[in-house]
């Protein structure tokens, strides 16, 4: 059997993952249904798979961030315990993440393994450069776009799909939380 493999990102309307200048987390847009539909979903058993780049932005987040802000989200913390393989040509160990996995290689190689090894589902959230090579590579089974009411076309950073190659992509799901956030499923093949 092989494991799923979903892509979790989140994006302005305008196709950026994060954004410069005075946004907070989020844009300052989450609300509790958000917040509890994320616990859910990264309650349940599962693998991360991050890029080195998305490794070093979280541990230094989480490092940097006090108990009380929106960096240690109940969600947020789940992610951090779950089980997680750090995709690396740059980094060495030890990782300062509890059950971390440091793999040099090539992301396509390693997710390409691991979807045939896991006895549970992979998750990746963010991770943007690799996510691309993977849906490339046809390694993605669910692309999970959160789309925050915001559009930051000046200070937009991370374009999510800049430089993708072209995809079709299936409505899976859809569902609006707080009444204003989008949550996209798709399932993406190669145009």
């Amino acid at each position: 059997m092989t494991a799923a493999y979903t892509f979790d990102v989140f994006s302005s309307l305008d196709g950026f993952s994060h954004a410069g200048g005075d946004w907070a987390g989020y844009w300052g847009k989450q609300g509790p249904e958000l917040l509890d539909h994320r616990l859910a979903q990264y309650s349940e058993e599962q693998r991360m798979v991050f890029g080195a780049a998305t490794y070093r932005a979280f541990a230094r987040m989480l490092a940097e961030s006090t108990e009380d802000s929106d960096v240690r989200d109940p969600w947020v913390t789940r992610m951090r315990n779950l089980p997680a393989t750090v995709v690396s040509r740059t980094l060495e160990g030890p990782l300062d993440w509890p059950d971390a996995t440091l793999v040099a290689g090539d992301a396509v190689d390693v997710v390409a393994r691991l979807r045939k090894e896991s006895d549970v589902p992979l998750r990746s959230h963010g991770s943007l450069a690799m996510n691309r090579a993977l849906m490339a590579a046809g390694l993605v089974d669910r692309v999970q776009v959160t789309v925050f009411p915001v559009i930051t076309g000046r200070t937009g950073l991370g374009p999510v799909f800049g430089g993708a190659a072209d995809f079709d992509l299936e409505l899976l799901e859809h569902r609006t939380l707080d009444g204003h956030i989008q949550e996209l499923v798709y399932r993406p093949t190669l145009h």
